[in-house]
């Protein structure tokens, strides 16, 4: 017999890496077009199942994104407890009570606001009640912010 949150899993994987397949990605400019350049990430992550992703957008294309999603993803990771809930949730699921000890939360209702705010940035995604991640397709550009953040604040040393 199949077991079936076993089953939901692996389909939930394999529907997160045909959309990520499926994304669209901008077409490389022609030489010369806009402001010229290419800005991108790529990357490949086994956190969560193997992951690989890649996109580049023109600088002037990276200008014309709407802004809004970008600020809330910003600002979500913007407030230190809610980055330790994602640095942690890219280590794998967690249940709520695990993830409220592991930050520091004196209740779960402190949990919970964090909680609503990373979820309504897409950043985190709740698989059942009270069990947290981060979904795959999501690992690669996460880290990816991350890790350019912390080129910005000069933490990377070069």
């Amino acid at each position: 017999m199949t077991d079936e949150p076993d089953l939901r899993e692996r389909l939930a994987a394999l529907e997160a890496r045909v959309a990520a397949l499926e994304a669209p990605v901008a077409a490389p400019p022609s030489p010369g077009a806009g402001s010229g350049g290419l800005i991108g990430y790529r990357g490949e992550s086994n956190l969560h199942g193997r992951v690989t992703w890649e996109i580049e957008y023109t600088p002037d294309g990276v200008l014309r994104l709407p802004m809004q999603n970008s600020v809330d993803v910003l600002a979500a990771l913007g407030h230190p407890v809610r980055q330790g809930i994602v640095r942690h949730l890219l280590n794998g699921p967690v249940d709520a009570a695990d993830l409220q000890a592991a930050v520091g939360l004196s209740s779960p209702g402190q949990l919970y606001h964090h909680l609503k705010s990373l979820t309504a940035a897409r950043l985190v995604e709740q698989r059942g009640r009270g069990d947290y991640r981060i979904s795959g397709p999501h690992v690669v550009p996460i880290l990816t912010i991350l890790l350019a953040s912390s080129d910005v604040a000069g933490d990377l040393g070069t």
